[in-house]
């Protein structure tokens, strides 16, 4: 797959999918799917264009935006589903200014595009006033199709990259795997914490997670990694640690079964499975311990699932 940063100067021809793609979920793998038979069938690459960072961080700054994947995240995702060439393109207040005509002239021409998908709810140009009817309007002006992908659902539920923010923020993992078509992630460094989960007999590895990230709700979650090509298995918490502390900055602390090997320094990408329970602040030590052993055996109990499912 080739990354170009910018518009090139010579561009060849394309079928040209448009969006955010935060979380690449399932509509957005339903517009790829759409856009890589099409390029198939005229013998042609599929390509994406997305901007960063993401147009609400320059429109709103004043707005948090949590994000379900990282740029890395995303473009492996892309590799992985097919895509040819991918465009990164910064998006400015002066990008933000351009009608929706001089965004079609000037950007979407400038990549030799043959045909354009598009979402229900793409909007483009100055205050978002393009809609997918004006795009397919400029299409026959200019020379390209546009197929335009109907809003999918799950469970009633139209599927959005918003939609899986609210149900991560719930904490409702089974709902935001579904819009996802595979687990959430934290990806993030291994970096040394308090020690603490060594002396109560759970070591942890302390995730730094990249800021602007989403995070699921506060609690303990059953998860898998994939380290030095071995699936392993463990519970995370995410926190404040209320047992040991008043105030305290959220963390992301894993525990893995079964494992032992030093991952300081590592970058891990932890796949959340389903959620356990609450954070609860416990009466003492002991307690606190007797609850981290139900929790890795509930943990355990989804890594023997799994692997059995996959046998």
């Amino acid at each position: 797959m080739q990354v170009i940063e910018g518009l090139p100067d010579k561009a060849e021809p394309s079928v040209l999918a448009l969006g955010n793609f935060d979380g690449v979920h399932q509509g957005h793998r339903r517009l790829l799917a759409g856009g890589l038979a099409e390029a198939r069938r005229q013998g042609i690459p599929l390509a994406v264009l997305v901007f960063y960072p993401h147009p609400w961080r320059v429109l709103f700054p004043e707005r948090e935006l949590k994000l379900l994947t990282t740029q890395q995240e995303r473009l492996r995702i892309f590799a992985e589903v097919g895509v040819g060439i991918v465009y990164l393109l910064p998006f400015t207040r002066q990008l933000a200014e351009m009608t929706p005509e001089q965004f079609v002239r000037d950007i979407v021409l400038s990549l030799n595009t043959r045909h354009i998908m598009v979402g229900f709810n793409y909007s483009f140009g100055s205050k978002g006033m393009g809609t997918p009817a004006d795009l397919s309007l400029f299409g026959e002006r200019y020379g390209f199709k546009v197929s335009v992908l109907q809003a999918q659902a799950v469970k009633g539920k139209v599927i959005s990259s918003s939609a899986i923010r609210r149900a991560l923020s719930a904490g409702d993992i089974s709902l935001a795997r579904e819009m996802l078509g595979r687990c959430p992630c934290l990806c993030g460094k291994v970096v040394s914490g308090e020690q603490r989960g060594r002396q109560l007999g759970f070591p942890t590895a302390n995730l730094l997670v990249p800021p602007g990230l989403m995070w699921p709700k506060r609690g303990v979650y059953a998860v898998r990694t994939v380290f030095t090509g071995r699936t392993v298995y463990g519970m995370m918490n995410i926190g404040m640690k209320p047992t040991f502390h008043a105030q305290y900055s959220p963390t992301v602390e894993v525990h893995f079964i079964d494992f032992e090997g030093d991952l300081y320094g590592k970058e891990l990408s932890v796949s959340i499975l389903e959620r356990l329970r609450d954070e609860r602040k416990f009466a003492d030590i002991s307690e606190l311990k007797e609850q981290l052993a139900q929790d890795a055996r509930r943990a355990r109990r989804w890594a023997d699932g799994e692997k059995g499912a996959s046998r």
